[in-house]
């Protein structure tokens, strides 16, 4: 049941891949970051993607029951950061799905399911690229999840909703996502007048437009997503210390 469960659910994913979509994101575009800056994020990146491999082969071996669970929140990754919504600079926002992961798994899987999905999007979609992989790991799949996961965590400890805690480590890991790229960019082109801190605050003004929506509304979808699995899949959140035995919705 639980696994039938699962498999509806990642058929609806899947099933939003094929609504056509444009070919332009808000992911660093290919060619975009100069050399050093690419290959600095690229090296920062490097052990946390290294560390949740380690995690995920380890988790795999002991628990193979939580292979479909694993599946279902690269799927959740995968189609919320293909979603792409017109930005007032031309370019575009998206949700970035990796609060779930985080939640799950930790910051550290999370960064791996990150990683595959990058590589799938820059590969089949031109949505980000290849050369500014490692700066679109980093703020997505690193940044992100680690908040999202010190925030439910946050929040589990002084006893607050279940409810609450799912809603701000989505909402709050999508928004450092962008906070996070919003620095990339401010420090690979720096403002001609005032600097680096001039072009933060352009960049940041200009996705907190259509950003702040689009993490609210993150956050509500993956409460439903949750509770749905905490309804059929509460064994398994509880092996991965998700939920203890006494939950309070």
């Amino acid at each position: 049941m639980k696994n039938k469960v699962l498999l509806k659910m990642s058929y609806v994913l899947l099933m939003l891949l094929l609504i056509p979509m444009s070919a332009y994101a808000m992911h660093i575009m290919e060619g975009f970051l100069p050399v050093g800056w690419a290959v600095f994020w690229g090296i920062i990146s490097l052990p946390f993607v290294i560390f949740g491999i380690e995690k995920i082969s380890k988790l795999t071996k002991e628990r193979p029951n939580l292979k479909m669970l694993l599946a279902l929140a690269g799927a959740f990754v995968f189609v919320l950061s293909a979603l792409k919504i017109p930005s007032v600079t031309g370019s575009c926002s998206h949700p970035t799905g990796v609060g779930l992961g985080a939640i799950l798994f930790g910051p550290a899987v999370t960064s791996v399911l990150g990683l595959i999905v990058l590589i799938f999007q820059a590969i089949l979609l031109a949505h980000g690229g290849l050369t500014t992989l490692g700066a679109n790991v980093f703020s997505m799949a690193i940044a992100g999840p680690i908040v999202a996961f010190l925030i439910y965590k946050g929040v589990k400890k002084w006893n607050g909703p279940l409810w609450l805690a799912v809603f701000l480590a989505a909402t709050l890991g999508d928004l450092v996502t962008y906070m996070v790229t919003a620095i990339q960019l401010a420090l690979a082109f720096p403002d001609p007048v005032g600097g680096v801190m001039a072009s933060l605050g352009k960049f940041m003004a200009i996705f907190a437009v259509t950003q702040i929506p689009l993490a609210i509304s993150e956050g509500i979808l993956t409460v439903v997503i949750f509770n749905i699995l905490y309804a059929y899949n509460t064994r398994e959140l509880q092996q991965l210390n998700v939920l203890t035995k006494e939950v309070k919705v």
